[in-house]
């Protein structure tokens, strides 16, 4: 049992090294080996933290400097891009055939209805695509083409850029550390005896296993990512954005704000009268008419009553009863 202790504590330090220092990570492994306590298991579960832990800015922007010329930089685009056409469903289309054929796909695209203030009910559209990060800017001058005036009919446009090529660098190198442990652990199982020192590696085995399933999936990520580019392209309808016009005339500045708030101000008057003769109206009706029935039946069934009701005559007898008394 003692000998297993000592291999998984020279595991544990080997995990806990970098992929750029394996010389000296080699040599901690050698030296391990001697050690005589056995490493408990927080030692590990540590030396596992310090493996995953991300570098400090500093560091992060240290190494951006001293990468050498050599090394393939990973960068992440992406775009936003916002338009004005006359069909909004034919555009999104035509962006979507663009990008099959540049070899990218749909990642959404949504075709709806909305209002403009003169009230008019216009389409709109949303779509985001991915295309090859080479052919960004083609794409970006290609979907740029289906309006009809560039200066008026591009509302934004941005593009922006995330360089990873450190993330993607220390993920690939945690990597490989791990799957140098996973080698020393399978050689380990291999040599093992006992059923306690067989569940032990085996343990560690299935972690180291894991955690090799989590970086592989992030190198995935970033390696599509920066192959293809994302642009999301907000499409209006060219009715939503006309000026107001009034007989030929288009205010401008405050007289148009001003017009336009008057409009909006009739609009109200209007549909509250709307409103009032046709919904209000009627309700008040339907509710009024039988309640002053129902109240005007009562009125007239107390009335009939007091009247049938027999009027006290006192007759001269009485009269000197109640004298006496």
């Amino acid at each position: 049992m003692k000998k297993y202790s000592l291999i998984l504590l020279a595991f544990c330090v080997a995990l806990a090294g970098c992929a750029s220092q394996r010389n000296s990570e080699a040599k901690s492994f050698d030296q391990a080996m001697g050690a005589a306590p056995a490493a408990p298991m927080m030692m590990y579960e540590e030396a596992v933290e310090a493996e995953m832990a991300p570098a400090p800015r500093e560091a992060s922007a240290d190494f951006s400097q001293s990468l050498p010329a050599s090394v393939e930089r990973v960068v992440i685009k992406n775009a936003n891009l916002s338009i004005v056409v006359k069909d909004p469903n034919s555009a999104m289309k035509t962006v979507s055939e663009m990008a099959d054929e540049m070899g990218g796909f749909v990642v959404s695209s949504n075709l709806y209805k909305t209002t403009t203030s003169q009230g008019i009910e216009v389409p709109a559209a949303n779509i985001t695509v991915r295309v090859p990060a080479d052919q960004l800017d083609q794409a970006m001058e290609d979907i740029k083409k289906l309006v009809d005036n560039p200066i008026e009919d591009v509302l934004s446009e941005n593009i922006s850029g995330q360089d990873v090529t450190q993330e993607f660098t220390d993920l690939n190198s945690r990597l490989d550390n791990l799957k140098r442990a996973e080698a020393q652990l399978q050689e380990i199982l291999g040599s093992a005896t006992k059923t306690e020192d067989v569940l032990a590696v085996f343990n560690q085995l299935k972690q180291v296993r894991e955690e090799i399933e989590v970086l592989q999936g992030q190198i995935n990520y970033y390696k599509e990512a920066s192959r293809l580019s994302s642009i999301s392209v907000n499409i209006q309808a060219k009715a939503s954005v006309d000026p107001l016009t009034i007989g030929g005339w288009q205010p401008v500045g405050v007289a148009r704000d001003a017009v336009q708030a008057l409009i909006n101000a009739l609009k109200f008057l209007v549909n509250a009268v709307i409103w009032i003769l046709i919904f209000f109206l009627p309700v008040f009706l339907v509710i009024a008419i039988p309640a002053w029935l129902i109240i005007r039946a009562i009125v007239r069934a107390v009335r009939k009553r007091n009247q049938n009701k027999p009027s006290r005559v006192e007759t001269p007898t009485a009269i000197e009863e109640n004298k006496d008394k």
